[in-house]
């Protein structure tokens, strides 16, 4: 027995790089939940079990066989930008949150080397060299390092307020974007020409130059987030103030609607007046519908305002489309009784798929005879979802609903069809929306079912 144990302590302390690969092994897949978890975490990127377990395979997978094919560093930056097309189509985000998602990885990762790898070797006397090929100085090294990271883990997870929010980059334009996505690829070339180099030259870098590099390397990284979140915050000072212009426009209109009402009160109660006087029920029930279409418009006034529809987007959206019906002459219902922050969907994408829909029925319902369209945001705790219902009247009652969504079918004139082809693709990628057509003899309907995601 003492045998057996003094000749495993030779091997975890001699130098056999084969054994250090084997031992490490099972330390891929806990570096992929490690980096998955901090970043989506931070981020708050809402991910389904599915996904997780995509990645942290799919990771883990292409990091052993690039160790095994590739030499260092190519096998790093081969891992990294691996790393980075996977959270862009696992998670399905766009280029500026993956590769905010690589940055804050490929940060976490990078700046604890650099700050633990120089003073370890120091402490314990060995080159970079021992360090990679004897057992017993790598493998206590990396438990360390990700039990370092798994520690800035749980602090983040615990102090919730300190994440990032996703949604306002969607409000950002095209150039600002590109300007964003740019400084990103330069500040991740930088980091990995710094691990680069940090690995070549990690036994002449003096300790204090490396905490000195360190301490830059954070200052960057500060001032980048500054830069960016100042950015986001402008952005979304200028959307408040759109937001603010057009509820202005709908104040205005609602107060004329009033001040019309006001100026015909006298009119509208001698009209009911003399319709109770001569017991005419009926026309009685014709005149009161006619003033109830005036009423629902000012009740649809009042209720598109920023306090209700707690989102600049969606807002924005639906004030425009509201005007747009208007001008058209279409009679635009709307029920909102739902807290969008709550809905677990990009904003972005919410905004194209329920700009298409009230689009296409607006156009639709101005075919119409009766130009009606309703559009219902309501909460269904039942059943753990979000239902969002737009419906309309329609004139073409032998619409085909099973072909309607493919490419380049449209009913309309000088359309290409794309935009409920493009709802259609965008559910299908999506683990937790639904979307169901239905039609009856007045109405043509489409609800989409958002899910509560199970994280």
């Amino acid at each position: 027995m003492l045998q057996l144990l003094n000749n495993i302590g030779n091997l975890l302390c001699s130098e056999n790089v084969f054994l250090v690969n084997i031992l490490v092994l099972p330390l891929y897949p806990v570096e992929s939940i490690l980096l998955m978890s901090l970043f989506l975490v931070i981020l708050n990127i809402n991910a389904t079990l599915k996904q997780k377990i995509a990645f942290v395979v799919s990771n883990t997978i292409i990091s052993i066989i690039s160790a095994v094919v590739l030499s260092s560093p190519f096998n790093v930056l081969f891992n990294y930008t691996c790393m980075f097309l996977l959270i862009k189509f696992i998670f399905k985000l766009s280029l500026l949150k993956s590769f905010l998602s690589l940055l804050i990885s490929i940060f976490t990762f990078g700046m604890l080397n650099i700050l633990i790898q120089n003073p370890y070797l120091t402490v314990l006397n060995i080159s970079a060299d021992e360090f990679m090929s004897i057992p017993i100085y790598r493998v206590p090294y990396l438990i360390f390092l990700y039990f370092i990271i798994f520690i800035i883990y749980i602090f983040f997870k615990k102090f919730k307020k300190i994440k990032f929010n996703l949604d306002l980059i969607d409000i950002l334009d095209k150039k600002t974007i590109f300007i964003l996505c740019i400084n990103l690829i330069i500040g991740l070339s930088t980091l990995c020409m710094q691990l680069v180099i940090t690995s070549y030259y990690i036994e002449i870098v003096p300790t204090i130059m490396s905490i000195f590099n360190f301490i830059l390397l954070i200052s960057f990284l500060g001032i980048s987030i500054y830069s960016f979140s100042r950015m986001i915050k402008l952005a979304s000072t200028k959307m408040e103030l759109q937001n603010a212009e057009e509820y202005n426009k709908s104040l205005e209109f609602l107060y004329d609607k009033v001040k019309g009402f006001k100026h015909d009160f006298d009119n509208i109660v001698a009209s009911l007046d003399g319709y109770i006087e001569t017991n005419d029920i009926v026309g009685l029930k014709s005149y009161f519908t006619e003033m109830k279409k005036d009423c629902q418009i000012a009740n649809n006034l009042s209720l598109i305002n920023p306090r209700t529809i707690n989102n600049p987007g969606i807002y924005s959206l639906l004030n425009s489309k509201f005007q747009k019906a208007t001008n058209l002459g279409v009679r635009l219902d709307i029920d909102f009784f739902i807290k969008l922050d709550e809905v677990p969907i990009n904003t972005y994408k919410l905004s194209r798929i329920l700009g298409i829909l009230a689009d296409n029925a607006i156009e639709e319902a101005q075919k119409c005879e009766e130009k009606i369209v309703r559009i219902s945001l309501r909460r269904e705790n039942r059943n753990h979802r979000a239902v969002i219902t737009v419906e309309n009247t329609y004139s073409n009652k032998n619409v085909d609903i099973s072909e309607i969504f493919k490419k380049g079918v449209s009913s309309k004139e000088n359309h290409s069809g794309i935009g409920l082809w493009e709802v259609s693709n965008y559910v299908k990628r999506s683990t937790n929306l639904d979307l169901y057509t239905t039609k009856n003899e007045q109405y043509f309907k489409q609800e989409l079912f958002i899910y509560d995601l199970k994280i």
